[in-house]
């Protein structure tokens, strides 16, 4: 068996001897796992983001486990959600709870109003060009699983590559292994470089005339490493290839520009960005979206209904079958508002600023009340590849304190002192 203090010096180890390089993938304060880090700026004696904004998370004011307090660092599994998005659900379900685009009554209208003023909020946050390229699904894995069904089987053919990376989500892996099965694409994944970051100079070199679809992270879940998207989608088009970037883990921390960024699909989750659970988003652009079949079939994607056959909305109607999850994106506007009232820069800075290489792993009792993530974080490709069967993470959002960086470092340090006794 292997104790915990084993563990962990093996990862420091392997850390600290890690050189990083602008040239290649960057790491970026986000998640604190066993596989990057970064060191931060000097902190700031005034009051803190996270003190500012703690108030406003309920959640967080508790005590667990024989009276520790609550930090909770598992905030790139899911995050916590503000009053505000709280007060929104509630708003909803208590003064107009209504079915969306169907109805004419007061009730109808005002959901219909709401829900599509959400979609509009979402469309300029990461500056789409215009809200019927915002297409609601039940979270980002439903996202890529449209794509993959709706553009990926009617686009790809045998013969056809589609260029990945080892570190990518599970969800941006298995549903292109149900293409390629079905179709007799390619998958081509990308490895790691000497920095136990995705390998850019080989994801250059693996595109090809063969590739259609290049599908990456903006930042890793795992890694906590950045991808350079814009050079990416650049390559990628220069072979008239799409781009499908996975943003879960960066449009919650950072601002994101789908125009700046060229990318064809991005995906998000309302859960990772202090929305409700049960919704997430996809960003098309308009022409592919139009040429795209529809993924489900019922009612609201529709045009006509005769007994022989169909016709089909325009996006995003047609990709949004049957009742949505309305008061979850509602929820996930007032999110948005929240967000944008502190400004995405501002968090960014933040959270730079707060991520030290004093945050870093290993296994982390919970008698502590720290809260953390272990596993391998649907990211197994990965820890096959790196040699291990888990990791610890630890992910910090904008409402997280330097107290609370601290405290873990302590509860950690305790950690590895019990485990060290038993050797």
């Amino acid at each position: 068996m292997l104790f915990l203090k084993q563990i962990t010096a093996a990862v420091m180890t392997h850390l600290f001897s890690r050189k990083f390089s602008s040239s290649s993938s960057s790491s970026l304060p986000l998640s604190a796992s066993g596989t990057t880090l970064r060191e931060a700026g000097p902190a700031s004696n005034s009051v803190s983001l996270g003190q500012l904004t703690r108030p406003d998370f309920p959640i967080l004011h508790q005590t667990i486990n024989n009276g520790s307090k609550l930090v909770y660092l598992d905030n790139a599994a899911t995050s916590q959600k503000p009053i505000s998005v709280i007060k929104a659900l509630q708003d909803y379900y208590e003064s107009y709870n209504s079915n969306v685009h169907r109805g004419i009554h007061y009730l109808s209208s005002k959901a219909t109003e709401k829900y599509e003023l959400a979609r509009e909020k979402v469309a300029a946050f990461i500056n789409a060009e215009e809200s019927r390229e915002i297409v609601f699904t039940r979270n980002a894995t439903e996202a890529i699983n449209l794509v993959a069904y709706s553009w990926g089987f009617t686009n790809l053919k045998s013969g056809d590559e589609v260029v990945l990376t080892i570190a990518e989500h599970h969800s941006a892996i298995v549903p292109w292994q149900f293409v390629a099965q079905k179709t007799g694409a390619v998958l081509k994944f990308v490895d790691l470089n000497e920095d136990e970051v995705a390998d850019v100079v080989q994801l250059k070199e693996m595109i090809s005339s063969k590739t259609k679809l290049v599908v990456v992270h903006h930042i890793s879940n795992t890694l906590a490493s950045s991808l350079p998207i814009q050079d990416i989608v650049h390559w990628a088009h220069a072979v008239e290839a799409k781009v499908l970037v996975d943003a879960c883990q960066s449009v919650p921390h950072m601002p994101v520009d789908v125009r700046d960024l060229d990318a064809d699909f991005l995906v998000a989750s309302s859960h990772k960005m202090c929305g409700p659970t049960g919704v997430g988003f996809l960003y098309g652009k308009s022409d592919i979206l139009s040429a795209m079949p529809p993924f489900l079939g019922g009612g609201e994607m529709i045009s006509d209904v005769f007994l022989d056959h169909s016709t089909y909305a325009e996006p995003p109607s047609r990709f949004e079958a049957g009742t949505p999850a309305i008061g979850e994106v509602i929820g996930l506007g007032a999110a948005i508002d929240y967000l944008q009232g502190i400004g995405m820069q501002k968090i960014h800075e933040y959270e730079m600023e707060i991520f030290t290489p004093r945050i870093l792993q290993r296994f982390l009792d919970q008698q502590h009340g720290v809260a953390i993530r272990s596993g391998h974080h649907c990211a197994q490709p990965l820890h096959r590849y790196l040699g291990i069967n888990a990791s610890a993470r630890a992910s910090l959002h904008f409402y997280n304190t330097k107290e609370d960086v601290d405290y873990f470092i302590h509860a950690l340090n305790d950690t590895v002192n019990f485990f060290d006794s038993f050797k």
